[in-house]
């Protein structure tokens, strides 16, 4: 049976994948007393409410992928994961891609989405808009301010960028944590055999897609 993974899915889960997120919402879709009573003291709001019941809904599980995949080592067939590590530091990115190697498959495959660094760039030439080319990249540069802010951050942990790539410099990194065949790919590309439901396309303008393997014996 084909395992596959969907990585930082948040709250657009691939049917037939195992999906999974660290949002706190999806341990609050476990705990409704919690939930309830973070809304009346106005922690969350409605739109945190209708995420956690997604994620209830849909299945959504929990896992901390900068420091473990819940899957044995090598039990993997693909991992996807779609504008989720730029939310982590360089430190937590090498660390998350180290997971994917591990729990892949020889030759299993890894696909990135990530928000393409030079097509900001490219927006920020032709407009000339520097306060919108900054809050584009979203980093995580606002202090909380307030009770409620700094319980909300002790949550959330900051959900914004913490680092910004093109094509080469998202490639450099994937090879240089010890895939093969690293490839940047056009928007609905793949070499996935069966993607199923998997969205090729996601966020097609401002994305770059990579596809690299775990190295088989044949590629060490």
């Amino acid at each position: 049976m084909v395992l596959r993974l969907n990585i930082g899915c948040g709250d657009a889960p691939t049917k037939g994948w195992v999906n999974y997120d660290n949002s706190p919402a999806v341990r609050l879709a476990h705990a409704p007393l919690l939930s309830r009573l973070l809304r009346g003291l106005g922690v969350i709001d409605a739109g945190n409410v209708a995420f956690i019941a997604n994620c209830r809904r849909l299945g959504i599980q929990y896992a901390n992928a900068a420091h473990r995949i819940p899957h044995a080592s090598g039990t993997v067939d693909v991992v996807y994961s779609s504008h989720m590590i730029e939310h982590l530091d360089r430190r937590e990115a090498v660390s998350f891609l180290a997971e994917c190697l591990r729990v892949l498959k020889p030759g299993g495959v890894l696909r990135l989405v990530a928000p393409d660094l030079r097509w900001s760039i490219l927006e920020y030439m032709e407009k000339g808009r520097a306060d919108e080319f900054v809050a584009q990249l979203q980093f995580d540069i606002d202090r909380p301010r307030g009770l409620v802010d700094g319980v909300r951050r002790l949550l959330s942990g900051g959900r914004g960028h913490h680092w910004m790539y093109d094509g080469p410099s998202l490639s450099r990194l994937v090879s240089g944590c010890g895939f093969a065949a690293t490839e940047i790919l056009p928007a609905g590309q793949t070499r996935l055999a069966d993607p199923g439901g998997l969205d090729l396309r996601e966020r097609e303008i401002e994305s770059v897609y990579i596809e690299a393997n775990r190295p088989t014996l044949t590629q060490s």
